[in-house]
């Protein structure tokens, strides 16, 4: 039995099914050339440095289950392979070796409904909203409540002005707000919880519940031990690339925060 494959009563059929999953992908570089007798030659040795691939082992033999219902953080230092890891869950990173088999289409958040920071606020709620398969109607009907959720106009007409104008926080609500305004089978969020003031925040773990309860899916990637324990109930800890453990959050948080 996969891990996470029992798991409590009042969760649902499995959504997610990752079956001993390695990700290894590429990165282009370049050798360093050879010491040279003069700076002249130096400058000639650089020019021809050899292109060079190296190959990084991401994720390496990862199994879990996942289930209807559930709240799942993922934790692990800087390079554990967690972004890895829901990039392959969303079909984006093919894998090297396993598979990830799931129920319906996982949404990343961000990347299913890409902003374009030459466009207004509004153009890409707009866009956003079409671009995850509503209707006109159900994003026009969707389009306001989506401004107030992300808070952009709280203080100036921002959702007017084109997104390259945007904080970086201003814009990560604008993708949570955006990706939370239709249920999802399996919503992958990284690291969006972590901007925005309190309230905000409040907000978005309220929204999360509100998609659980409608029979979803919800991965968490944050390096905030308390987002994960307020929003989660399970957490799954990586540690350069493998499952450290997968459990209960308030088991699995603890021992993460005193062994990182």
């Amino acid at each position: 039995m996969l891990p996470g494959a029992a798991r409590a009563d009042h969760l649902g059929d499995p959504t997610v099914i990752v079956d001993d999953v390695h990700v290894v992908y590429r990165v282009n570089g370049v050798r360093p050339p050879r010491p040279a007798g003069t700076p002249r030659l130096g400058r000639l040795a650089a020019r021809r440095a050899a292109p060079v691939v190296r190959e990084v082992h991401a994720v390496k033999g990862v199994s879990f289950v996942a289930r209807q219902g559930e709240a799942i953080g993922l934790v692990g230092t800087n390079g554990s392979g967690k972004s890895t890891l829901l990039r392959a869950i969303a079909g984006l990173l093919p894998p090297h070796r396993g598979r990830v088999y799931t129920e319906g289409q996982p949404s990343l958040l961000g990347v299913n409904a890409a902003l374009m920071n030459d466009l207004t606020g509004d153009r890409n709620v707009t866009l956003g909203c079409l671009a995850m398969g509503m209707t006109p109607a159900e994003e026009r009907a969707a389009h306001d409540p989506i401004i107030e959720f992300a808070g952009i106009n709280e203080r100036d007409d921002a959702a007017a002005r084109p997104m390259r104008t945007y904080s970086s926080g201003m814009a990560a609500r604008l993708r949570f707000s955006i990706a939370a305004a239709r249920t999802h089978d399996v919503l992958l969020i990284d690291e969006a919880l972590s901007t925005g003031d309190r309230r905000f925040q409040r907000r978005s773990r309220d929204r999360i519940q509100e998609l659980r309860e409608g029979a979803g899916t919800v991965f968490l990637v944050s390096h905030s031990a308390s987002t994960i324990a307020e929003t989660c109930e399970r957490t799954i800890w990586l540690d350069a690339g493998r499952v450290r453990a997968d459990g209960p959050t308030e088991e699995v948080l603890p021992e993460y925060e005193r062994n990182a």
